[in-house]
């Protein structure tokens, strides 16, 4: 069966998964969304209080995804609940960082004429700070948002919703003789992936393309800032490019002609 074929006869199942897919990242970014851009307004002010926010959400990253779920699958069971939990945890750095940084860039002089013409403080922050930082928080929302669509697929581990039932009944079938082709699939996919996920490294001092991303995001309205993310993202786009070549050619010459041009 062709892969054309099989999208045919799946498709009522592959369009309520896709469904399903995206309600479970869309549903988490706004979580996250809710809980991070608090965290943000209330350490922003604080040095000390920006830092440990930011490196408390930077360790839940270091976390592999199947741990995470492994071990929040014994409190909450299985299904969405742990799915959804997991989702909304890896999703917090962006969001808190950007709102840290968002809400921290705003002049002084704007916040201090909001207070002279009699706005108070919670005034000031919905009215005009907030306003203010959203572009910073719209870029960190988006950045979970992609993170999470390929985290989200090991949803399937915890019998949660999503396109990872398809990845791992798919894997659970194959032959050993014929993995190949499917682990170097995998791999393809998971550098694309981690193309966009290294660029987070920026977040703790770490090394790679994200550094301009951030550095422009921070500075939105200074000369350089949009030449700065426009960099930072062409490069990671352009990287990804060439790595996903370097996988093509690396199938060419290790999987057989017969497995590469069969339909089964």
């Amino acid at each position: 069966m062709g892969f054309g074929e099989y999208v045919l006869n799946h498709l009522s199942n592959l369009l309520v998964d896709s469904y399903q897919h995206v309600s479970a990242v869309v549903q988490s970014v706004v979580l996250a969304a809710i809980l991070g851009v608090g965290i943000g307004i209330w350490v922003y002010r604080s040095p000390l209080g920006s830092a440990v926010a930011t490196a408390l959400t930077s360790s839940i990253l270091t976390i592999p995804s199947f741990a995470l779920i492994g071990v929040l699958i014994p409190v909450l069971g299985l299904g969405v609940r742990p799915t959804i939990t997991a989702l909304v945890l890896y999703a917090l750095l962006p969001i808190v960082r950007n709102t840290i940084v968002g809400l921290d860039t705003i002049d002084p002089a704007i916040v201090a004429a909001a207070r002279g013409i009699g706005m108070n403080r919670a005034r000031v922050l919905s009215r005009i700070e907030l306003r203010l930082a959203w572009p910073s928080i719209l870029a960190g929302m988006r950045v979970s948002t992609q993170m999470l669509m390929g985290i989200a697929a090991i949803a399937a581990y915890a019998k949660g919703p999503g396109l990872g039932v398809h990845i791992f009944s798919g894997l659970s079938r194959i032959e050993l003789r014929l993995a190949w082709p499917s682990i170097l699939a995998g791999m393809r996919v998971s550098t694309q992936m981690l193309m966009g996920i290294a660029a987070i490294a920026a977040y703790a001092k770490g090394p790679g393309l994200g550094v301009h991303i951030f550095s422009g995001l921070s500075q939105i309205g200074s000369a350089n800032a949009i030449n700065n993310v426009a960099a930072g993202t062409i490069g990671i786009v352009i990287l990804a490019l060439i790595l996903d070549g370097i996988y093509v050619l690396i199938g060419r010459f290790t999987i057989s002609r017969g497995i590469r041009g069969t339909d089964s």
